[in-house]
């Protein structure tokens, strides 16, 4: 499995404890973000992120930026991305069961280390459950806009 993380300032420490997570489960993980605490744009490390799950180099994407919110709204803006902004564990499991959601956005500046590992645990442990879910997600990208 591959995943692609990105991150700006705000989302550094915690990208390189995720990196950590996912290495030792041997996952190989994209980095498109920051290595530093200087101050960056996120939309710099999102886009990659995104184009890089769209394109299939990565199954999913992990985005950290302070509030989660422009991550999310970033990558929410290519077609098929299911960019879901989590901030406890049982929203986590939520947008992999119901919603399929592709990335996972987190609040790097709301939610402590310890809840973003358990929450990449959960994204990538939890299963889309389809069904009447299916029928609803399929509506999501607008088609020839």
């Amino acid at each position: 499995m591959n995943i692609a993380i990105g991150n700006d300032h705000a989302g550094t420490i915690y990208k390189f404890k995720i990196i950590k997570l996912l290495e030792n489960k041997g996952i190989k993980v994209i980095n498109f973000g920051t290595d530093t605490e200087d101050s960056m744009d996120f939309p710099d490390a999102i886009h990659p992120v995104a184009e890089a799950v769209e394109r299939g180099n990565a199954e999913f994407g992990i985005i950290l930026c302070g509030s989660g919110n422009g991550a999310a709204m970033t990558a929410n803006h290519h077609q098929n991305i299911r960019a879901a902004l989590c901030w406890n564990n049982e929203l986590v499991a939520l947008a992999r069961q119901h919603n399929n959601a592709n990335i996972l956005s987190i609040p790097a500046r709301f939610v402590s280390e310890k809840e973003a590992l358990e929450f990449v645990e959960i994204f990538i442990n939890t299963e889309f459950e389809g069904g009447r879910h299916e029928r609803r997600i399929n509506k999501i990208p607008i088609i020839n806009c």
